[in-house]
C-alpha cells in the first residue's frame, strides 16, 4: 500500500513538472511556424538587403530617378554582374523595381518611403555609432563645419528671394528632377561659371543626399571665392519625398 502511494505521488509531481514546462501564449508566439515569427524573417530581409554599401549606395543613385544597369554599374564602378546581382536582392526585397524600355531594363525604388527607411538609417547611425561621427568629424566636416540649412528654412529663404539655389549634380539627374529655380553647375564648372550666381546672395548647394560629397567641396569652392554658401542639409530624394514642390527640366 506504501508503495502504491509513493507511485501516485511522483505520477502527479511528474505530471506537474512536465505542466511547467510547457510553453505559454508569449512563448508561443515565438515559435519557428507563428505569424510573427514570419513577419520577423521577412523585415530581417528587408534589413538584410541594406546591409551591403553598394546596395546603399544604389538607392541613393536610384533615389534621384530610373537608372539602368549600365548607368549604374558605371556610377558604382563595378562590373554589370555585381551590380546586377545587388539590384537583384533589392527587387527581392521589395526596396527597388524595375520595368522594360525597349532593349532596356529601368530601375527604380519602390517609393519614397525607402528614403525615409534610408533617413532613419543614417539618423540613428549618426546618433549612437561612434565610428560613423568619427568619419563625419574628419572628412565631412573639415569641408564644411557650418550647420547646414533645413528645408523648412530653405523655403522660407527661397520665398522671401535671399538665396539662389545650387544643385551640383550631373545634367541628367537634374533634368530628371531638382529644387524649383535651381540653378545646375557641376563641381568641375564652377569656376568658370561663378558669373552665374549672384555675389549678393547666399548660395544653398545641395546634391543626392547627406553624405553627398559633391555639395561640401561645392561650398569649400565658394568660400574661397568669397561667396556667401551653405549646404541643404540633405539632398533631392528626401526633398522629393517630404512631399515638396520639384520640377523637371524639358530633355
Amino acid at each position: 500500500m506504501e508503495t502504491l502511494h509513493e507511485y501516485i505521488l511522483v505520477s502527479i509531481l511528474s505530471r506537474r513538472s512536465k505542466n511547467c514546462l510547457n510553453v505559454g501564449p508569449a512563448e508561443d508566439e515565438l515559435a519557428s511556424d507563428s505569424p510573427k515569427t514570419e513577419l520577423f524573417e521577412q523585415l530581417a530581409k528587408v534589413a538584410k538587403a541594406m546591409g551591403h554599401p553598394l546596395r546603399l549606395e544604389l538607392m541613393e543613385h536610384l533615389g534621384q530617378g530610373e537608372r539602368n544597369v549600365e548607368a549604374l554599374s558605371q556610377l558604382i564602378g563595378h562590373s554589370l554582374a555585381n551590380t546586377s546581382h545587388h539590384l537583384l536582392s533589392l527587387r527581392r526585397a521589395g526596396l527597388a523595381e524595375a520595368r522594360r524600355d525597349g532593349k532596356h531594363v529601368l530601375y527604380r525604388l519602390s517609393g519614397d518611403d525607402v528614403i525615409d527607411l534610408l533617413v532613419s538609417l543614417r539618423v540613428t547611425a549618426e546618433r549612437h555609432n561612434g565610428e560613423v561621427e568619427r568619419v563625419l568629424s574628419g572628412y565631412f566636416r573639415s569641408r564644411d563645419d557650418m550647420e547646414a540649412l533645413s528645408r523648412e528654412e530653405l523655403l522660407r529663404r527661397a520665398r522671401d528671394g535671399l538665396v539662389t539655389i545650387l544643385d551640383v549634380r550631373p545634367p541628367d539627374e537634374f533634368k530628371a528632377g531638382h529644387l524649383p529655380e535651381a540653378i545646375n553647375i557641376q563641381l568641375g564648372e564652377l569656376d568658370e561659371r561663378l558669373n552665374n550666381l549672384p555675389i549678393d546672395h547666399e548660395v544653398i548647394a545641395y546634391c543626392r543626399g547627406a553624405y553627398c560629397v559633391l555639395s561640401f567641396e561645392a561650398v569649400a569652392e565658394l568660400r574661397k571665392k568669397g561667396f556667401k554658401a551653405r549646404r541643404l542639409e540633405e539632398g533631392y530624394p528626401e526633398w522629393k519625398a517630404a512631399g515638396l514642390p520639384v520640377e523637371t527640366s524639358a530633355p
